[in-house]
């Protein structure tokens, strides 16, 4: 059965005549003690409260996969626990994005709640951030409305993820939400005040806009949206596809045999490992343009393990490809086992789930109510009492 995750409560908004200006009110995001069992550490059945003078952070990731892979791990959902430490964190499942590509409507629904509870099991529990649904917070699809009424037809055309999707799959497969996929995205961005976003270096040309599109408003209208700064993220060694070491691990192009799951099972993991594409002799060094393969396995083991390249290339002098591939699938068991366990811990409480889904949205909404009364007012529209 499948579970319900509504949207939360309206907020109270802030007075029409509230000016964007001085302090920024925040939506509280303070640890709270377990209350009961199945519950989770840092739910509260309370309201947001404000948290003045802390920076505030903000990412999301689509549910496009039944379960995220090595490269989404490394490079974006093992910092965002550590992102939050000293900040106010926002953490959302992208759903609304994920119908830009056509999806069975039970398949988004179950990708979108083990996407949520893959990310609490990783690390973003409600003590530390607010996780919640994209569809939960209304507030996201307004304001993008009204964004995209200030974003040029050029402009849009030129993001180069609608580009290269649409070269892909031909001007008329690409559809209209997939053109105002970065619009979508820039009020994703905008509505909470972020002081900082998280962003690998592919990423920079959409947070821009969002930059741009924040100006380009407060120029017009007056004072109401933050332009956040970049927080740009560690450089992560690129991971390769297992069994194609020249290209990249993607859950779009990969297939079954090349890409680490993260809810994979021990076992699968390591067939697939014993069987990655290796390279002509068996001396283990990191060379990527001469032996592809065993550099992506020291690569997977070193951004695992925390050790350097070099050291891992010491220790495995005289040492055969079978103790390498190993040594790789017990350090991914290591990292993984107790995501996947607790993450089907999660999906089997259902009503815990939603529960903190819901809290995550309540809190959420908090912040993005203030920020679109101000744009409301801003523009003329009425403000909701």
């Amino acid at each position: 059965m499948p579970v319900r995750v509504q949207c939360a409560a309206d907020p109270r908004r802030a007075p029409a005549q509230s000016r964007y200006g001085g302090p920024i009110r925040r939506a509280g995001a303070a640890a709270c003690r377990s209350s009961g069992a199945g519950r989770l550490a840092g739910m509260t059945d309370g309201a947001a409260t404000p948290n003045p003078g802390v920076p505030r952070i903000l990412s999301g990731i689509q549910p496009t996969a039944d379960s995220f892979h090595l490269g989404n791990y490394l490079g974006a959902i093992r910092q965002w626990p550590l992102l939050a430490q000293g900040r106010e964190a926002f953490y959302f499942v992208a759903d609304l994005h994920a119908l830009t590509v056509p999806t069975d409507p039970a398949v988004l629904r179950a990708r979108t709640l083990t996407a949520a509870a893959q990310l609490i099991a990783a690390g973003c529990t409600p003590d530390r951030c607010a996780v919640f649904l994209q569809s939960a917070v209304p507030e996201h699809t307004e304001l993008a409305w009204i964004l995209g009424c200030l974003t040029g037809f050029g402009e849009a055309s030129r993001m180069t993820q609608f580009k290269d999707k649409a070269a892909r799959a031909g001007s008329e497969s690409a559809n209209v939400g997939l053109f105002n996929y970065p619009v979508l995205q820039a009020a994703d961005i905008l509505l909470y005040d972020a002081d900082e976003v998280p962003v690998g270096g592919d990423q920079l040309q959409h947070l821009e806009l969002a930059r741009h599109l924040a100006n380009r408003f407060n120029s017009r209208f007056g004072p109401a949206l933050r332009s956040p700064r970049p927080h740009i993220l560690p450089r992560v060694a690129r991971i390769a596809d297992l069994s194609d070491p020249t290209a990249k691990m993607s859950k779009s192009s990969s297939p079954p045999a090349g890409i680490v799951m993260l809810l994979d099972e021990p076992r699968i993991t390591a067939k697939k490992i014993r069987s990655a594409v290796t390279d002509t002799g068996r001396e283990i060094v990191y060379d990527p343009a001469g032996k592809p393969g065993v550099s992506n396995l020291l690569t997977i083991l070193a951004a695992l393990t925390g050790k350097q390249i070099e050291e891992l290339q010491a220790a495995y002098t005289g040492a055969g490809y079978g103790e390498l591939k190993k040594d790789v699938a017990q350090a991914v068991a290591d990292t993984f086992d107790p995501i996947r366990d607790r993450t089907r811990e999660l999906l089997a409480e259902p009503d815990t789930l939603a529960d903190v889904l819901a809290q995550g949205a309540q809190r959420a909404r908090a912040v993005a109510g203030q920020t679109l009364a101000r744009v409301r007012e801003r523009v003329g529209l009425p403000v909701r009492g």
